[in-house]
């Protein structure tokens, strides 16, 4: 690869095989064949269709799949008269499986489409010049070796060595994330592994023109760009699953396993060990087994719940574009987070002033008028000071940025052109000198324009007086040697040099605090100067003073770190800009020590694999990287095992932010593709607001949880029961549609009430998941076994009470045949027929039952239900009233009772029900989840 920068033009034009009136058509057109047109290339297509059969490859997606498959089974198979129950189920689980199906295809589809948002970004028109003539065409057609010209407001059309510049500066932000644009220059630029950021020589796609006026050599387009190799990073950055759907796919595919062999067990010992079993009724038992071991409303639920976790996170200005991504912020361990507009305010702020030999402090960030300049030890009044004042005016008459009011009202005003000469605007504004007073006062003459080499500007203007002022700005370095006087205590005298490196030292402070400073001068003409020739004009030059000005933190960030800290998570900042930048706002908002490690891309690029891992795991602030570094950083922390959530908003960010577990992109600045590829959006760019969406996160995730135990330990009862029942040689206690009414209606409001129970306290108390944890562990599982084997036994009680209170059969010495093959209980005269229906509706009334009372139990892992507040649980009391009130009409209400085969239970049966599911509140959640926490410490 040419390093364009590093060589002088006339290299540049050489290997170009091009001149300094760039191609002609006819060449032109030739390389337009050799090179292809000047835009982004898709590297793979979308398939929609693919995209949405692959929504169905999910394993709990295929249970359900089974799951309809195993109802139409019922339906066509079912020896008895009523077959609408299992049209009904398949009619039911379709539902969900379509709707889980469009849900997920429309995300990711959405998803999907950042290389489009790329492309927008482009030129859509460059001036370029052919034959000797310039001449506007569409971007596309640029080639590498075209002479391009554009000036302040143009978008830069491809990559090229800049040839001409005049005062040219460039917003490079979607490229590296600075805030200062970038003053071009023409000379070579000697740097090992230069980053973008380094290039001064060089203008990039995708980048604005903020002032001044210039042309370059095309050295690179389309994919070949920095901006297409964004692109390509972009492109083949893969987005893998989330905790949460590694969870559930782990789930599924256990689940999966169970109910086939369980499925075989029991067909199996019904055809082989009851030889009064037809193939009919074993393959009926094996289908209600399956059904009781599917939790079909499992992903209609945490779908559920997570897009209302998705409308609470608005509210806390957080735009959720993949739903998962929401559990998955609770679950992050690193929040790797870009410096500009996320940590600082991308506002450049004055902050200090060194005029006539004292430092003047001045308050207030932005672009606002609220601001205070302070003076050790005394009252100070900065209208009644000569020399701020003329300082200030040298700042306004000294610029090409124009101040306006700000037409959204965030701040007072916004800023047209560099954001540096903005600041010094605001500035003179907060000191009570108008902009507008002083332009009236003074007419613009000429201008000597800054540029790289020079790194000064200066301007001559005549007052109304007629005499000619020049007024000149620049790096302290360069333009404090050009002084020979100074303005101190009302007077103008000599300039000595012991004053000029004290001025120095002091310009050094600034810059160690990560303040960009520059000087201010001026000199009265006696007379105009022919050809205003630098030299004559920018010499005897009187010093006023130095303005120091930041990018400053955000007042929030400071307690976001903290906060942070106290969760255990490890905030990281990365970004393109200078070291000692990152070094000083990362001290400020509290993000390292004073004398913490900053990391720099260049000394990555350096490293062995080695060296590199261990500065990711050590370090927390990485400053002047490229796009890869990002990508680089990102993808060995989450192959490390860690939960990684990148925040940015520039395009440099887009290939990170697609490969982090959590992607965040900003709303107010973020280049859309970086909104595109990221998972959530934030809408007021703010670092804080991440942390209040990790810990929203958090708070989703304890929900999911807690229906997630809920509806597993609820399914264990049905399945134990009927494994058990089937077994022992008896009619299944239970029926298929029985229990897709219970997993489905029964069991789904509760648990969706779970999803938006009240969170538990102290959710960012605690540290984070650790990496990889699984949502099933050992107590997790052990709640589930022992209150589902508590819900068994309840079920077991009703189903063998019921038989022999109106069958007259007792376990043990009535043998199971006598259920199955005569039709008269020859003890109570009523029909085995009824006294199975009877068995059932109990069974049926006492799992709901049980179910009502022990989701109360499921509501906190920390203490029992007896030691929370219930009345807080408003929604899953409404919830538990709900299906109680649904149970009794599927038992008493005749047409539904038809449907789901129930009999009326009496006050007697009742009492039996409830006295059996009274366990259901003794299930001690804090005993076995603190063991198992407990044993994990120890």
């Amino acid at each position: 690869m040419t390093e364009w920068y590093s060589n002088d033009l006339d290299y540049v034009i050489e290997h170009l095989e091009s001149s300094q009136e760039g191609l002609s058509t006819t060449e032109a057109e030739k390389r337009l064949v050799e090179y292809g047109p000047n835009e982004l290339v898709e590297t793979g297509g979308i398939n929609p269709i693919k995209m949405f059969l692959r929504q169905f490859m999910d394993p709990m997606v295929i249970i359900l799949l089974i799951a309809i498959v195993i109802s139409v089974l019922t339906t066509m198979l079912s020896s008895e008269t009523n077959h609408e129950g299992g049209i009904i189920d398949a009619i039911v689980i379709s539902a969900i499986v379509i709707f889980n199906a469009i849900f997920g295809f429309a995300q990711e589809y959405k998803s999907e489409k950042a290389l489009e948002a790329l492309k927008e970004m482009a030129a859509p028109k460059a001036r370029v010049m052919r034959d000797g003539l310039w001449t506007e065409l569409e971007s596309k057609k640029i080639v590498p070796g075209d002479l391009i010209g554009f000036e302040a407001g143009d978008l830069i059309p491809a990559d090229g060595r800049v040839s001409y510049a005049v005062g040219l500066s460039a917003d490079e932000a979607p490229l590296t994330g600075e805030s200062v644009a970038v003053r071009k220059m023409l000379d070579p630029i000697y740097l090992r592994k230069a980053v973008v950021g380094d290039m001064k020589n060089m203008v990039f796609q995708g980048t604005t023109i903020t002032a001044g006026k210039g042309q370059a050599l095309v050295t690179a387009t389309g994919m070949k760009t920095q901006f297409g190799k964004i692109a390509e990073l972009v492109q083949e950055s893969e987005q893998s699953m989330t905790p949460l759907q590694v969870d559930l796919d782990d789930l599924g595919k256990k689940l999966g396993l169970l109910i086939i062999a369980l499925c075989i067990i029991v067909f199996g010992a019904e055809v082989f060990e009851h030889s009064t079993a037809t193939i009919m009724d074993a393959l009926l038992a094996s289908i209600a087994l399956a059904v009781s071991a599917i939790p079909e409303g499992l992903p209609a639920v945490v779908t559920i719940t997570l897009a209302i976790g998705v409308q609470r996170m608005v509210a806390r200005n957080a735009i959720v574009r993949r739903l998962p991504s929401v559990e998955t912020l609770g679950s992050t361990t690193i929040i790797c987070s870009d410096k500009t507009g996320t940590i600082t305010k991308n506002e450049m702020t004055a902050t200090t002033l060194f005029v006539n030999g004292m430092t003047i402090s001045v308050s207030g960030v932005g672009y606002n008028r609220r601001g205070e300049f302070r003076r050790a030890s005394e009252d100070y009044s900065v209208r009644d000071d000569p020399h701020v004042l003329k300082l200030l005016e040298i700042g306004q008459l000294c610029s090409n940025s124009i101040l306006q009011t700000n037409p959204t009202g965030k701040d007072d005003w916004s800023v047209v052109g560099d954001p540096t000469e903005g600041a010094i605007l605001v500035l003179a504004e907060k000191a009570g000198l108008s902009y507008d007073d002083t332009m009236s006062r003074n007419t613009e003459v000429t201008e000597i324009s800054f540029d790289s080499a020079r790194k000064r500007m200066t301007s001559i203007v005549r007052d109304k007086n007629g005499r000619l002022v020049a007024n000149a700005k620049g790096a302290p370095e360069i333009l404090l040697p050009l002084c020979t006087h100074i303005y101190e205590n009302n007077e103008i005298r000599e300039l000595t040099q012991n004053e000029k490196e004290n001025i120095i030292q002091i310009n050094a402070g600034f810059a160690e605090n990560a303040l960009r400073v520059l000087a201010f001068a001026y000199r009265p003409l006696e007379h105009e100067i022919p050809g205003w020739e630098p030299e004559q004009v920018e010499r005897n030059l009187i010093f006023v003073g130095l303005i120091g000005m930041i990018d400053p933190p955000r007042s929030e960030v400071r307690n976001a770190m903290q906060i942070c800290k106290m969760a255990g998570i490890r905030p990281i900042m990365i970004t393109g800009d200078h070291h000692l930048t990152a070094r000083a706002i990362a001290r400020d908002v509290g993000l390292i020590d004073n004398d913490g490690e900053v990391i720099t891309g260049a000394e990555l690029d350096e490293m062995t694999q080695e060296a590199f891992q261990d500065a990711v795991n050590r370090c927390n602030v990485f400053a002047r990287v490229a796009p890869e570094h990002k990508l680089q950083i990102v993808s060995f922390l989450r192959s490390s095992g860690q939960v990684v959530a990148m925040t940015g908003d520039g395009v440099n960010d887009a290939p990170a932010i697609k490969t982090a577990d959590v992607g965040v992109s900003m709303g107010i600045r973020g280049a859309d593709v970086t909104k595109e590829t990221s998972d959530v959006i934030l809408t007021d760019d703010n670092f804080a607001t991440i942390v209040s969406a990790v810990e929203k996160g958090r708070e989703i995730y304890s929900n999911i949880r807690k229906f997630v135990r809920f509806l597993l330990a609820a399914n264990f009862d049905e399945v134990f029961l009927i494994f058990t029942v089937v077994m022992l040689g008896l009619p299944p206690p239970i029926t298929a549609i029985q229990i897709l009414w219970l997993n489905l209606a029964t069991d789904g409001f509760p648990a969706l009430a779970l999803g938006v129970d009240p969170p538990e306290s102290g959710v960012m108390d605690r540290p984070p998941r650790k990496p990889g944890a699984k949502m099933m562990d050992r107590g997790m599982i052990s709640f589930i076994l022992i209150a589902g084997a508590a819900a068994f036994l309840a079920s077991l009680i009703m189903w063998f009470w019921s038989l022999w209170a109106y069958g007259g059969w007792i376990p043990g010495i009535t043998g199971p045949d006598v259920l199955w093959n005569t039709d008269v209980s020859p003890i109570t005269g009523l029909s085995w027929a009824y006294v199975r229906t009877h068995g059932r509706t109990a069974v049926f009334a006492s799992v709901v039952c049980f179910e009502l009372l022990f989701v109360w139990n499921c509501r906190n892992e920390y203490h029992p239900v007896w030691r929370t507040d219930v009345r807080k649980s408003k929604v899953l009391a409404a919830a538990v009233i709900l299906s109680l009130v649904l149970t009794l009409v599927t038992i008493y209400f005749p047409p539904v009772a038809v449907l789901f085969q129930t009999v009326p239970l009496n006050p007697e049966d009742w009492f039996i029900v409830i006295l059996s599911c009274m366990p259901a509140l003794l299930v001690p959640p804090h005993l076995i989840f603190g063991y198992f926490r407990k044993s994990k410490t120890d």
